[in-house]
């Protein structure tokens, strides 16, 4: 009986460690569920009382995380320009994690530059170049880590004017997106080639 008791308190212990806000929430409403059922069987209603209410609090933030998970009205996206303090910032912070995930980045390469904001937080940067021909290259698509479960990313593309102010007509993933081929298809992103391209509407 101690051992489901041991292992309630590790996965609590656990979900403290967590830098993705979606993981920690779901890892800690395991573990207050599975140490209601310990204390219960014991009883020590005190803990039973203390988790029974930690795990409401975790259903409460997870509803109300996975509810605005796609919600336009929840997220600002913010054009700024590349040599922007605040973008050089934020880069430098999590130059290492970028790096482990885009080998080679430059930030000079792209003078199309776009924070995407949840409230006063900066959750995601989006960097693009003009390709030519009426298209926007994506440079770099990246979450910060407590927030990639969230894919903020897609209320770049989901704004359409976001690129087409810039005369743009298509969007084309980064080669190093091709994992995140499904996300980029539920965005509307389609092969073109050895492309995944974004048709962008046009304004009338």
């Amino acid at each position: 009986m101690s051992i489901i008791g041991w292992g309630g308190s590790a996965l609590v212990v656990v979900s403290l460690l967590q830098t993705r806000i979606l993981r920690l929430r779901f890892l800690n409403l395991i573990g207050c569920v599975i140490l209601v059922g310990f204390n219960l069987a014991i009883p020590v209603w005190p803990m039973v009382g203390m988790n029974a209410v930690l795990a409401v609090i975790n259903l409460v933030h997870l509803w109300r995380l996975l509810r605005h998970r796609h919600d336009v009205e929840e997220y600002a996206v913010l054009e700024v320009n590349a040599g922007d303090a605040y973008l050089g910032h934020v880069l430098t912070a999590h130059g290492n994690d970028i790096s482990k995930f885009n080998p080679g980045f430059t930030l000079a390469a792209s003078p199309y530059a776009f924070l995407v904001q949840r409230g006063e937080r900066t959750v995601g940067v989006v960097l693009a170049h003009d390709a030519g021909d009426g298209r926007a290259q994506i440079d770099l698509d990246y979450v910060l880590p407590k927030y990639r479960d969230f894919t903020p990313g897609e209320f770049v593309y989901r704004r359409s004017d976001v690129f087409t102010d810039h005369g743009f007509q298509q969007v084309l993933a980064s080669p190093r997106m091709r994992d995140s081929a499904p996300y980029l298809n539920k965005l509307g992103f389609h092969p073109d080639g050895k492309n995944l391209v974004l048709d962008l509407p046009q304004p009338a």
